[in-house]
């Protein structure tokens, strides 16, 4: 039961990590977001932050706001012009709708397009005129992703900057790696852009007294459980030391050495310790994995902050480490202090410990 409670409170606090973690990347797209506002960033942009201390590479973008499909619907779809290799890069790194670069180019007729699905309805299959006010273009429905770097959600159409073949600028930047500060991703897009960074959207998930007091006692329940768990083997090899030491004292009148009485002390629990440990991994497990459909952990990561619709459900899984390291601790300490017992028995003499637990 204890190792139980231990590898519970371990998995939601592990379970709420990773929300958190997902949300932040979610909403920034990338480690830091350089957005000039639907302006064009200077030329040199791009160049500036790659160079940066930390900056591991840079994704530029032109973001459109007010796409028009041309079928009459009023719903809001934004428009990605992207370097197809390096978005595609960013979207295997970040596991956000990972796509083949290669499609998305074109040298002639309708541009490949990557579109949310309700894009994808509106559009079909077939290849279809839209306009924006810098112009118009055709493009056809390659693939429907629920979200893609810097587009959680939402409607959208993402294209080839190089087969659109416009003389536009980028507005928007997408940054990997955490060296850069705010202040400096700033100067170097010019001083006037907006600048997001995953970790600070990250922070902020944690400032709800409610949150950090939830937290706390989940912590606590882990601390707790793994404490039980270790004072419950104590007391047992407490209770039977005395025994032991005799034992041991006897075989060592026979010939045994120092060095094969502590191995005898240290195998001599883990016929008790090892399926102790064992079977509290596996009812935690089973525990976590019955009790996991009936439990949503979004409010507890991400209530009071607006929850990207890529998200979804925050549900409870098993963690490995919260469910091995308690159960390890058990084994490990159980023979931690049959060594122990067994250095300290071997400092008596012999007639010492042949009359331990000797009350005549």
């Amino acid at each position: 039961m204890a190792l139980t409670t231990a590898a519970f409170g371990g998995s939601v606090l592990s379970g709420v990590d990773a929300a958190r973690d997902r949300a932040a990347l979610l909403a920034v797209g990338a480690d830091a977001q350089i957005d000039a506002g639907g302006e064009e960033l200077p030329e040199d942009a791009a160049r500036k932050v790659r160079a940066l201390d930390g900056v591991r590479d840079v994704v530029a973008v032109r973001r459109e706001f007010d796409l028009d499909l041309r079928d009459g619907g009023g719903t809001v779809v934004t428009l990605f012009a992207v370097d197809s290799q390096a978005y595609a890069r960013l979207a295997r790194a970040v596991g956000q709708g990972p796509f083949d670069p290669d499609d998305l180019v074109t040298d002639s007729g309708a541009l490949p397009a990557l579109v949310s699905p309700d894009v994808a309805e509106r559009l079909g299959r077939a290849p279809a005129r839209v306009n924006t006010p810098d112009g118009q273009f055709v493009v056809q429905v390659l693939g429907v992703r629920e979200s893609l770097p810097g587009l959680a959600g939402g409607t959208f159409v993402v294209v080839d900057a190089k087969s659109l073949n416009w003389p536009l600028g980028p507005t928007t930047l997408l940054v990997t790696g955490e060296g850069p500060t705010r202040s400096e991703l700033r100067a170097a897009a010019g001083g006037a852009a907006l600048v997001e960074l995953r970790s600070t959207e990250r922070a902020a998930f944690t400032d709800a007294p409610v949150h950090g007091g939830a937290e706390r006692i989940y912590v606590a329940a882990a601390a707790t459980g793994a404490g039980y768990a270790v004072i419950a083997v104590l007391l047992s090899l407490l209770r039977v030391a005395p025994e032991r030491t005799a034992l041991l004292a006897r075989l060592r009148t026979m010939g045994l050495t120092r060095r094969q009485g502590r191995g005898l002390l240290v195998l001599e629990n883990l016929p008790q310790t090892l399926p102790a440990g064992v079977g509290g991994a596996l009812v935690g497990w089973a525990a976590i994995t019955l009790l996991a459909p009936g439990i949503d952990l979004t409010g507890l990561a991400l209530a009071g902050r607006t929850v990207p619709d890529a998200l979804g459900r925050v549900e409870l899984r098993p963690d490995l480490w919260s469910l091995l390291l308690p159960a390890l601790a058990v084994v490990v300490i159980a023979a931690g202090v049959a060594v122990l017992q067994s250095w300290a028995v071997t400092r008596r003499t012999t007639t010492t410990e042949l009359r331990v637990g000797d009350t005549r």
